[in-house]
């Protein structure tokens, strides 16, 4: 079957599955989550089996360190899409929810009902995990999805892939609610992103490559962001305790996350006692430092730091800083480098963390805290299917409420409009 075929005949199915998950209730939807988690932990051998496979040919193709820090499944990480399972099984289902519900003068009654997008098609790049993450909003949200991992991890896709058919039929739920895209062929992307008839919502998660190719050619609405560039800064008045654990944290929690600190900021009343110290952490953390000139007067081990460091996603143990003269300029630096997905200030002042929480215009704000938990399982979400920049109805981590969506509802008792 050609790839076209192919993508056609899923969106079919997809299409046929949604309406089924549209209607099932909340607990078919529970028990298809635990029952994919029961299967998960059966088949731990099996899928670090299928992983080891796909991390060998990561290794001879060379990929770089980042992607294959995410393609990895561990026993740790398989814990954790267990865990994530079982906590969005515990979550308020929102699909009919009903809210702002009130009389008219006509005495019909009109409120909103929270409803299934319908067909969810989510394409990503080596991190397996997302599978089991993007399956399980989607089924405890009423949508059928496609998923279309990189051809780096196909081999433990399809192991977990068989993990959740598992729950599915083990919940009476259609099988082809879930659908992991076989093929490698890249024509299998441009298919779905352009089946208007069968896909209502496309998801993108992956580099930035992959992310501008799907927002241009993609006719099917797009969730999405683009990329991390997000920053912490130490305004003058911060705790410099907390802002030691916070720089660190926010950069070498992780290298290759989206919420990866970018670049630091520093006000410059705080910066000779505070830089100083972050460098001997970063540099036993082995972090490349690029530095304003500023910067550089005090850190004269770090490197340059040119106009296109504030742009860059490094996704590596590489650190632009910059030293600002006021709370002013570091609004003025995050709202013009960043690319609006997270963004903390580490401050004492109550007045001043208000302000950069209302003016620093990005998707996560934060005071006092590591830009790492911009994570839709540190919020409550149980996980998330991506993180939307975006100002459309779903903006920051995107769990279940942002896979709906709401429709009017009207009651009426024989009403006529007069």
């Amino acid at each position: 079957m050609d790839v076209k075929s192919y993508m056609a005949e899923l969106g079919q199915q997809a299409r046929a599955a949604s309406r089924a998950m549209a209607a099932a209730d909340t607990g078919a939807k529970n028990r298809a989550l635990l029952a994919t988690a029961k299967a998960l932990a059966s088949a731990r051998d099996s899928l670090l089996a299928a992983n080891a496979i796909d991390m060998e040919n990561g290794r001879s193709n060379q990929l770089d360190a980042a992607l294959l820090d995410r393609l990895e499944l561990t026993p740790e990480r398989i814990d954790a899409m267990i865990e994530g399972l079982q906590q969005v099984a515990t979550l308020a289902d929102p699909v009919g929810e009903m809210t702002d519900v009130s009389f008219r003068p006509s005495g019909i009654q009109v409120g909103k009902m929270r409803v299934p997008l319908g067909v969810i098609g989510i394409i990503y790049e080596s991190r397996p995990n997302v599978t089991v993450e993007a399956a399980s909003l989607c089924i405890k949200s009423g949508n059928a999805t496609i998923l279309r991992g990189g051809s780096e991890a196909i081999a433990s896709n399809q192991a977990i892939a068989a993990c959740i058919k598992q729950g599915l039929a083990a919940a009476g739920l259609p099988e082809t609610a879930v659908q992991v895209i076989t093929t490698t062929d890249r024509a299998a992307v441009g298919e779905l992103i352009t089946m208007t008839e069968f896909v209502d919502v496309v998801v993108p998660r992956g580099g930035k490559g992959l992310i501008e190719r799907i927002s241009r050619d993609a006719k099917v609405t797009v969730i999405k962001h683009l990329d991390g560039i997000c920053h912490v800064y130490i305004d003058e008045q911060a705790d410099l305790d907390k802002a030691y654990n916070i720089a660190m944290n926010s950069k070498t929690h992780r290298y290759g996350t989206c919420n990866t600190m970018e670049t630091l900021l520093v006000h410059s009343a705080v910066a000779e006692e505070i830089l100083p110290l972050l460098a001997q952490g970063y540099q036993q953390k082995e972090v490349e430092l690029r530095g304003c000139e500023q910067t550089l007067a005090i850190l004269p081990q770090a490197l340059a730091a040119s106009e296109e460091d504030w742009r860059t996603e490094y996704l590596a143990p590489i650190l632009a800083i910059k030293i600002v003269a006021d709370l002013d300029e570091a609004i003025a630096h995050i709202n013009r480098y960043s690319s609006q997905h997270t963004d903390s200030i580490v401050t004492e002042n109550y007045s001043k963390g208000r302000r950069f929480m209302r003016e620093v215009d990005s998707s996560s704000v934060m005071i006092n805290a590591s830009t790492r938990f911009a994570d839709g399982f540190e919020y409550g979400l149980g996980a998330e299917i991506g993180i939307s920049t975006d100002k459309i109805h779903a903006r920051g981590p995107v769990g279940l409420e942002g896979l709906t969506s709401q429709k009017y509802v009207v009651f009426g008792d024989g009403h006529i409009r007069q």
